[in-house]
């Protein structure tokens, strides 16, 4: 029987390409999409036909996460990893002395920092089932208290840091059913997370997608540090 993983905001960039990646691996693949336009994820399914599922998915919507987990149940009865990947990133300009959007910020926490809540407990009793029993998400070094540098960004940075408190609390709650947690930095992949491709960044997708992917098929132990980047360096919170 083929392990399962659930990706959220797999449409495209990091999210699509760990679903490429856990394919590849021999995975049955349940793929969060959010923008139905995008058509990589059905072009993906006429290659592996029943090892992907695509399951329409917004991560601030209540019911849209129910429906997600229902379906996984209904089609596995258990999960063995959840990446929770989907986020925004809505502005890159404000600053103190400049204009606040106070509306994106709530955007970025309710998106970046309770759409992982939501579906992590959604799913929880799937991955109590499974053998991985992994809970990984795709966080940022912008989350860390200790190496903080910006001097903009504070939406975007406030709520992967809300993000990162999150899985510290999961990971207490967590332990006694050998659920492992996890918080990763993807590195500056090259994606659409600005809204546009930014072909600026360092990092190509496949690349950190294949970095997470060896980080969690290493089965780290649930008291090893739980905050790294796509190499397995840790971070600092």
């Amino acid at each position: 029987m083929k392990k399962t993983i659930f990706i959220t905001g797999a449409d495209r960039g990091l999210g699509l390409a760990l679903s490429k990646v856990f394919l590849k691996s021999n995975f049955k693949v349940f793929a969060g999409r959010y923008m139905t336009e995008w058509a990589e994820l059905d072009e993906l399914k006429k290659e592996h036909g029943d090892d992907l599922h695509i399951i329409t998915l917004d991560v601030t919507d209540q019911q849209s996460v129910d429906h997600a987990a229902d379906y996984i149940k209904e089609q596995a009865g258990q999960l063995d990893i959840l990446i929770n990947n989907a986020a925004i990133y809505k502005d890159r300009s404000e600053d103190l002395f400049g204009e606040f959007n106070y509306d994106d910020m709530m955007a970025h926490y309710n998106t970046n920092a309770l759409g992982p809540l939501r579906v992590s407990k959604s799913v929880v009793p799937l991955l109590m089932k499974g053998d991985s029993k992994i809970l990984a998400n795709i966080s940022s070094e912008a989350a860390s208290l200790a190496d903080s540098w910006r001097k903009k960004e504070y939406g975007y940075c406030m709520s992967k840091t809300a993000l990162n408190m999150q899985l510290t609390i999961l990971q207490n709650q967590l332990e006694e059913y050998g659920i492992k947690v996890l918080a990763f930095h993807p590195g500056y992949v090259k994606t659409y997370i600005f809204g546009d491709f930014n072909p600026d960044a360092t990092i190509d997708a496949i690349e950190s997608a294949t970095g997470i992917m060896e980080q969690i098929l290493k089965s780290p132990a649930i008291d090893e540090h739980m905050y790294i980047d796509y190499q397995g360096n840790k971070l600092n919170w």
